[in-house]
């Protein structure tokens, strides 16, 4: 296989606040590590996170508006 090169180079704008292509792979990795880990604590405390921090759950929220 073969990989054309493009004959004119794209004019990429500055990054908007530190939205770079490096920071954002850079924030995905925890992101994974903790819903990995999210999932691997509710798989040993056979609870969901949001039983573990109080909120009802099968009843729908339960909220009272």
């Amino acid at each position: 296989m073969f990989r054309e090169v493009p004959r004119v180079q794209p004019k990429l704008s500055e990054p908007f606040q530190g939205f770079t292509k490096n920071a954002e792979v850079w924030n995905s990795r925890p992101c994974m590590i903790g819903l990995i880990g999210t999932f691997i604590v509710e798989l040993m405390l056979n609870k969901g996170i949001l039983q573990m921090i109080g909120v009802t759950v099968g009843k729908g929220l339960d909220l009272s508006l």
